[in-house]
Order: structure tokens, then sequence, then C-alpha cells
């Protein structure tokens, strides 16, 4: 992923975004959904595409996730290219881990700043290297350690628990406030979709007239 922006939910321009109709939108989303999904984040929100994109595109995913590396491997990339490269919509994607591993992979995306989406993109993409070996931590140093990551910031970011409870409060918040319980979850201009989705179904949520 490139082209990255730190952004904190405007709440005002995330709502109208997510209620956006007409030739984005063929159902509309839920007031209650909108407000959850536009509502304060533990963590900032990592933006992809421009920020007052007409259309949004938010992703509750985990790292050791197959489904969501499945995702970014073969559909994410057409994703981007029709509506996020195009200035039709942003793309978020929010920590939901399902197991510890995936919390610390968040934690150590998160403690590669801007860099936090290009490593979140390594981790799925050799995923089967680390999350799936008899050793994951040890493998997961050696995912780090190659985007530039230090033995020593890796260790100290592992140790952050203020970071911890903040992964884990966005975990918490999705499924309290959006009842999410599986990854993938999307949740497209505030329609839900559940699972790993091709391009057709969110081409149904954001182009209707042409699809």
């Amino acid at each position: 992923m490139s082209a990255l922006s730190f952004h904190l939910p405007a709440l005002a321009a995330l709502a109208l975004a997510l209620l956006a109709n007409g030739a984005w939108a063929e159902t509309a989303a839920k007031p209650a959904v909108v407000a959850a999904l536009a509502a304060p984040q533990a963590l900032p929100d990592v933006v992809e595409g421009r920020t007052d994109a007409p259309a949004t595109i938010i992703e509750y995913a985990s790292l050791t996730c197959s489904h969501c590396a499945a995702f970014h491997k073969d559909v994410w990339p057409l994703v981007k290219a029709k509506y996020v490269d195009s200035g039709k919509a942003k793309f978020i994607l929010r920590e939901f881990p399902l197991d510890p591993l995936a919390s610390g992979a968040f934690m150590l995306a998160r403690c590669a700043g801007q860099r936090r989406d290009a490593v979140i993109d390594r981790l799925f993409d050799h995923q089967a290297e680390w999350a799936l070996t008899d050793k994951p931590l040890v493998h997961l140093k050696e995912q780090l350690m190659a985007t530039g990551m230090s033995e020593t910031d890796f260790n100290a970011c592992l140790s952050n628990q203020a970071l911890l409870d903040k992964v884990r409060a966005m975990h918490a918040a999705a499924a309290s406030g959006l009842g999410v319980k599986a990854t993938p979850t999307f949740f497209v201009n505030g329609v839900r979709l559940d699972g790993e989705n091709g391009l057709d179904k969110f081409d149904q949520i954001l182009a209707p007239r042409n699809h």
C-alpha cells in the first residue's frame, strides 16, 4: 500500500460518506452502524486514498486470518485500482485480532509508524512463513527485521502494554458496537459484507448502476 496518511476520523465527513446514495449505494446504511463506524477509535485510522473520497471501505481484519490474506492477495489489488487509486473511495483497515499472535503483529505494524500498512501487506503476503509455523514469534521477528525494525524495537513494541490495550479495544468496540465476530468483515458505505468477497460484491454497492 502507498500514499498513506494518518487520519483521526472526522465524524461529520465520514458519516456523509457512509450515507452516500444514488450512484454510490444501492442499500442504505443503518444509522446505528454509521454512528459506530464514525465513532472515535482507540487507534487512529490509517487512510489509503483521498481522505475526501465520496465512498468509504472499512475492513476489520486479523493478520492470522487466511481469508484476509487471500482477499489482500487476490481481490484488494482490483478494489484498489478501481476505487481507491481513482479517487472514488478511501480504504481503512482496522484491527480485529482473533488471537494473541495477531494482536502482537498488529502492535508491530503500529510501531512501524508511517510504514504500518506496508508491514501489514508484508505479513499478509508471507503469512504462511510466520503465522503457520512451529515458532511463529521467531519468524514474525524475521519478517519485521526484514522491514528495517531492530530487535530492540521489536521487543520494546511487544512490551508496550498501552498499545496492546488499544489493539484489544479496537476488537472490543467492533464486536460490541457492530457485531463483528469473524474476519474479514467489510463495511462499504456502511453496508456490511461478511467474509472473503470478490470485486463484484463491492461493485454492487459502489457502482450499482454499472453492475
